[in-house]
């Protein structure tokens, strides 16, 4: 039978005093004692719910006398309370008090036979009847229990990591379809131009009809003046006069048509321009998907792929190496490529304010940086991020200027090495230039492929804003 355990208060006579006592079986290895074989603490969550919810509905119900001391305060919850809240004290009492269980079976039988039903269909129910009822194969219950939920959750991975991978599917198809419609946009522009050009052809086409018209009046003229050439003075004058008249005319028509030359071959060459721009967000955009592909080319392990010509390759008066980026020295060069579409200005903060103004406490020193770089970003439109030093800062700030993105270093971490982090991060071949002076963070970042402008260049062109 069950171990004496220390009532709550002193023992009375009663149906629980005996051996005999009705509706506890004489079994060991069925009744609460053989409870020392299941690990109360290893309980799968939807076991021990269930358990404590029988506790609780037969604690509610309980003679005082059979109520330990101290699962008292919980008898006094609320019942739709009292499971939930008191949980871990109704689990360790039925774990180490034989007579309460046995109380709380009594009641199960008499109140929730169903409740004791080894057998059930559901599993969490009939586990948890096992556990009560000390079943010998209540470890294996539990353990059923316990994969059941594993197997749950597995399944519920499963199923978000498809629902991630159809919405990766669902944003390709949209940037695809986003990429068709720029490229219908650059044909409507192109057949445009095509159109204004074959229209400026014509005109050329008709100017230079009524230059041959001109000409061949003036030889009909000179032909008459000759065969007339007995005809009275007067008629020579009216001739010449006329024969100016149609010079004079022919000159007007031959200015118009160069001058017409001179608008079509600009038109050409503004078309030409739009359309190297065109290419060039073309290549952009391409690029963006190129990102795209290359992260889930790097996810499926897949070989990458080759690139091409960047926008940063246009950029005059920058020299570059196999894989290497420029050195911008000077403001007209800085100024080219801050007006590259996608382009990315990387600052080391402190490197540039205390070149700057380095009597400026640290805070007003940020702070003007930050500004600045603000003006420049809502004029050029370009992404600006600037990188503080972490140490010694007691608090962050929370709003920085508009269009710019300010971080600090976490402890223990330079921020050389967050801005060696935040150009590895970009695209092969997004334009990337990274303000500093310091010589090593400088040549990293070229040997990434970003440009580096030195801290004194990127002052100059922030006082120009």
């Amino acid at each position: 039978m069950f171990p004496s355990p220390q009532p709550d208060g002193p023992e009375r006579p009663g149906p629980h005093s005996g051996p005999s006592e009705p509706g506890v079986p004489e079994n060991p290895a069925s009744t609460p004692a053989g409870q020392s074989t299941v690990d109360w603490d290893g309980l799968p969550e939807a076991v021990r719910d269930r358990v404590a919810e029988l506790a609780a509905a037969a604690l509610g119900k309980l003679p005082p006398v059979d109520v330990p001391r101290q699962l008292r305060p919980v008898a006094r919850f609320a019942p739709a309370k009292r499971a939930r809240l008191g949980r871990t004290a109704l689990l360790g009492t039925l774990r180490d008090s034989g007579a309460f269980r046995v109380a709380v079976l009594e009641w199960l039988r008499e109140h929730r036979q169903d409740a004791l039903d080894p057998n059930a269909a559901d599993s969490v129910a009939a586990a948890a009847a096992a556990v009560l009822l000390g079943e010998s194969d209540a470890s294996s219950r539990v353990r059923l229990v316990a994969k059941n939920a594993e197997e749950t959750t597995l399944r519920a991975e499963r199923d978000a990591a498809a629902a991630r991978a159809l919405r990766l599917e669902t944003e390709l198809e949209a940037v695809r379809a986003e990429l068709a419609d720029a490229l219908g946009a650059a044909d409507r522009a192109r057949g445009e131009r095509e159109a204004e050009l074959d229209r400026l052809r014509g005109r050329l086409r008709e100017q230079g009809v009524q230059l041959r018209r001109a000409r061949d009046a003036a030889e009909a003229a000179r032909s008459e003046t000759e065969a007339t050439g007995q005809r009275d003075g007067e008629e020579v004058a009216a001739l010449r006069a006329q024969l100016d008249r149609e010079r004079s005319r022919v000159d007007t028509e031959r200015t118009r048509a160069e001058r017409a030359t001179a608008e079509a071959r600009t038109a050409r060459q503004a078309a030409r321009e739009a359309r190297q721009a065109d290419e060039v967000r073309l290549a952009l955009l391409v690029d963006t998907l190129d990102g795209i592909a290359g992260g889930l080319r790097h996810e499926l392990s897949l070989p990458a792929a080759a690139t091409g010509r960047r926008p940063a390759d246009t950029v005059a008066g920058v020299r570059s190496g196999s894989g290497l980026g420029g050195r911008v020295q000077d403001v007209g060069a800085l100024e080219q490529l801050l007006a590259l579409p996608g382009m990315h200005l990387v600052v080391d903060g402190y490197n540039v304010t205390k070149t700057g103004y380095p009597d400026l406490p640290l805070a007003d020193q940020r702070d003007r940086l930050v500004q600045q770089l603000g003006a420049l970003t809502a004029r050029l439109g370009a992404e600006v991020t600037v990188v503080w030093d972490g140490a010694g800062v007691l608090s962050v700030p929370a709003a920085a200027a508009r269009g710019v993105r300010v971080l600090f270093s976490d402890r223990g971490v330079l921020a050389d090495d967050v801005i060696r982090s935040l150009v590895a991060a970009e695209p092969d071949g997004r334009p990337v230039v990274v303000a500093t002076s310091d010589r090593a963070v400088a040549e990293s970042v070229r040997q990434a492929g970003a440009h580096a402008v030195p801290s004194v260049v990127l002052l100059r062109r922030l006082g120009r804003t």
